[in-house]
Parts: C-alpha cells; structure tokens; sequence
C-alpha cells in the first residue's frame, strides 16, 4: 500500500528556495515571531492530555516547519522519486491550523498564507493542483491540497482571495468528481480509470472538506467512494490494497477508511465497527518498525489518531498518552520527525496534526 512514493531529502542551506530565502523576504518583526513563537495560551483551554512535554514538541515542531518553508511557500521532499510539493505543503499547512494559526491570525499566519497562495498557484484550469514534476503521482497531493484549502476557506478575511479558494475548490471537486474510476474509487492520475484504497481516502476527505465548507460537491461521488471502500473490506474486518484485490487486509489503509466513516458520521456503522476492532488489536503507537503498520507508522497513525479521537474519549484516553510519549521520544533534536522515509517535512506535520487534535482546530477532523 503506497501513500506517496517519497524519499527523504532537503533543500541545501542557502539555496534559491531555502529556509533562510524564504526568511529573507519576511519583514524582520515576522522572522523574530517565528523564532520565538509558543502556542497561543487561553486560560483554561489546554486539553489535559497536552502533558509540558508534548507541548514542547509542538512548539519545537512548529518552528522546525516555519524555519524550512521555501521562498515560493511550499515544502518539498527530495529524492530519487521526485518533489511531492503540493502534497507536503498540504500536509504543513494542516499542522500549523490545527495549532489555531489562520491565513491571517496567529504567531504562523504567514507561513499558512504563502502555503495558500502556493496551492492557489498549483491549481489549473482543468481543476487538477499540481506541480509538474509530481505528475506521475500527482492525486495524493491532489486531495490534501483539497483538505486544506477548505479548512483554510472560511477563515480568510480577504474577499477576492477567498473567492478565489473558493473557485480553486470547486474546480478542484469538479476534476476529482470527473476522475473517478467505475468501481468508485481513484488512482495516481486523474486520467488512470482504475483505482487504489489511499488515494480514494485523500479525495473522500477532500471532498467532505469541501463539502463542510460549502462547496457544491457531487452526492453520487462520495456515496461511491463510500461504497468502494464498503466492497474492499476483508472478512476480518480490515480493508485491503484495492477492490480487485484479493489479498490480505492492509491495517494502515483500514485505519484511513474507518476516518471516512466517521467523517461521515457512520459511527455505528457494522463494518466500520469491525474495522474499528481490527486496527485496534494491530495498531498501537509504540510499534515504529512492527510489521502491521508495514513501514507506514506515520501514515497508519495519522488516521488510527483521528479514528481513536472521533470514536470517544473513552478510546482516545485509552490510545493519547502512549501515542504522544512515542512522538516525544521520536522527535529529533531540532524539532522534525522522520516520517516512513518519506522526510522531515512529512513526519513533522503528520506528528503535529495528531499531538494537536485535542485544539479541534480542524473542523474535519472534530467530534
């Protein structure tokens, strides 16, 4: 099962589109902010489960993902596979809202805005947001990209550039809508007519984003999309690779898949419950390298966090403390994760979207 065919890599230190670039054409107030920043305090308002550790981590992972956003806004991943930039700055721009930054408010608002108009950039007419070089693999990115403008939609202050998210998503929907396969489901490329289980999760988050947003989304879409991951699900319960595929369950996948049903607000949904039951006994936080997350610990728990949260406090309790002491003790010292060699940028989100969901500032991703 892929997310993204990644490699870890970094821009070299001074280069045209480095941190230090970047910084460069901040106002000096602006660089100062983001060196110094801590998460906004409210009294009252920190989730108990934000131990003084976790909150360090936060506050070192935020300012590790300020500090390496390029000059143009993105975030990239180098390797022999290629750049994934749209999905990578995705991926950031998730962490630094679910920390209560918007385009316009908090300690990172303008690392979130250059994020914004990097996207914005990506999109073209056909609908489709991507960079040229991530063509191969381009639906991923495709998908978070659709997940984060829609957060993002309805807390820009600015009208011309919010119309202007606005019609990035709708031809955003439009092109996803359009892309999927007969069975209902997506592939790498719009233009693929088959289908796997990961990208399909990217566009039903996507498009329920979109939806929740206020975007005019196709019903028939999701309810396909929904029933393509309904005849992918094993007889354990688990979901495998593809709907044509007849092997083994996948248990970072059906992690991915039970988030749908939530999102749905399919809680008591038979197979998500029975699917809920198999990620349970397969995916705890402290197995990094255990065969079940099959080298996709960062993928599995960047679902398995938001399943565990949505399902209750009873379960998230049960899961937080041991998922947030194996990120503290992952986390290296300046600051980044290591995400399924994927690359700092990647680990360094997913680990802050999951120890900042207790701040429910992502609506898709609140109870």
């Amino acid at each position: 099962m892929l997310l993204l065919v990644f490699l870890a890599g970094h821009i070299p230190p001074g280069g045209p589109g480095s941190a230090a670039a970047w910084s460069a054409t901040l106002p000096q107030a602006a660089a100062d902010d983001t060196e110094t920043a801590r998460l906004p305090d409210v009294p009252g308002s920190d989730p108990p489960e934000l131990t003084p550790a976790a909150r360090e981590a936060i506050r070192k992972g935020l300012a590790f993902l300020a500090a390496t956003q390029n000059r143009d806004g993105s975030w990239r991943t180098d390797g022999s596979s290629g750049k994934y930039p749209v999905a990578m700055t995705s991926l950031a721009g998730l962490a630094l809202l679910a920390a209560g930054n918007t385009p316009t408010q908090g300690p990172y608002a303008r690392n979130v805005s250059g994020a914004v108009t990097y996207l914005l950039k990506s999109a073209r007419r056909d609908g489709l947001i991507a960079q040229l070089e991530e063509e191969g693999h381009c639906m991923h990115g495709h998908g978070f990209a659709l997940l984060f403008l829609a957060q993002c939609y309805g807390m820009e202050e600015n009208a011309q550039r919010q119309a202007e998210i606005r019609q990035v998503l709708q031809r955003g929907v439009e092109l996803t809508a359009r892309s999927q396969s007969a069975a209902g489901g997506w592939f790498y490329t719009p233009d693929a007519a088959t289908d796997e289980g990961s990208v399909t999760v990217t566009q039903v988050q996507g498009l329920r984003a979109c939806r929740n947003a206020g975007i005019a989304v196709p019903k028939r879409a999701i309810d396909n999309a929904m029933g393509y991951l309904e005849r992918s699900a094993n007889q354990d319960g688990g979901i495998r690779y593809r709907i044509s595929d007849l092997r083994g369950s996948r248990p970072p996948l059906t992690a991915a898949a039970v988030a749908c049903w939530f999102n749905a607000g399919r809680y008591d949904d038979p197979l998500a419950r029975k699917a809920l039951a198999y990620v349970e006994q397969r995916l705890r936080p402290g197995r990094l390298g255990g065969i079940d997350a099959a080298g996709h610990y960062f993928y599995a728990h960047l679902y398995m966090a938001q399943v565990m949260y949505l399902a209750g406090e009873e379960k998230w309790q049960d899961y937080c403390p041991e998922m947030y002491k194996a990120l503290v003790r992952q986390q290296n010292g300046d600051g980044s994760w290591d995400g399924d060699y994927v690359g700092s940028a990647y680990g360094t989100a997913v680990a802050l979207v999951i120890l900042q969901l207790p701040y429910k500032h992502l609506p898709i991703m609140q109870r």
